[in-house]
């Protein structure tokens, strides 16, 4: 999560969306007092190669902080309507089909033995959904960022932020890639009821942005 004062920015992270990518490449664009949330010990010395800033301002005096996947309801409750309503906030979302198969092989790191099937079938799925997604930049249901940037239109939505910053974005460093073994495109990995049972998990994504479960030229590393 990055709260930059500098360009008036407030960028929410959610899971499986390039999000460490995205917040490496933001961070360069930060200020002394901008505010920079962690990111794992591998992905901050990325960072660091790369020269950007690292963590900073996230611990505030009353002991709050902010944290990583921090909700954009909780991160309007701590800076205030007044920074909130005239700074520009945004996040990212995937297509839910592609993401829960990313989320399953990131997943594999602690479970290798499971199958699709079997991760499916746990429930454990969802969690990249709500408390991974849609609960993050929404309240009661209401989207309350300014914009949901989507994963798959990638390079068209950092060109609208470039040009909303006034600055080029670097190119994004490829954090926590190289985990997802099956590269099939996502529609020749589900069966019709596995399909489908995704497909209820992320109900208000799908309404909210349209997705469809169809085949598409490519897919980005996860």
């Amino acid at each position: 999560m990055i709260i930059s004062h500098r360009h008036r920015f407030i960028f929410i992270k959610t899971k499986k969306t390039a999000g460490t990518s995205l917040e490496i490449a933001l961070s360069a664009l930060c200020g002394p007092d901008d505010i920079i949330t962690p990111i794992s010990p591998r992905d901050e010395q990325l960072r660091r190669d790369l020269g950007f800033r690292g963590p900073q301002n996230y611990q505030l005096p009353d002991g709050r902080q902010f944290f990583n996947h921090a909700s954009a309801s909780a991160v309007r409750q701590v800076v205030g309507t007044g920074i909130w309503d005239n700074y520009f906030t945004f996040c990212f979302e995937r297509n839910p089909w592609d993401k829960v198969i990313s989320w399953y092989h990131w997943e594999c790191q602690q479970r290798p033995d499971i199958s699709f099937g079997a991760f499916l079938a746990s429930g454990h799925f969802a969690l990249v959904g709500g408390p991974g997604g849609f609960d993050l930049y929404t309240d009661n249901g209401d989207v309350i960022v300014d914009r949901v940037c989507r994963y798959e239109d990638m390079a068209s939505e950092l060109a609208l932020l470039a040009a909303r910053f006034g600055t080029p974005l670097p190119t994004l460093p490829k954090a926590k890639s190289g985990f997802r073994r099956d590269r099939r495109h996502y529609s020749e990995v589900y069966t019709a009821q596995q399909r489908e049972l995704v497909a209820q998990a992320f109900r208000r994504e799908i309404a909210l942005l349209g997705y469809r479960f169809e085949p598409a030229a490519s897919i980005q590393s996860s």
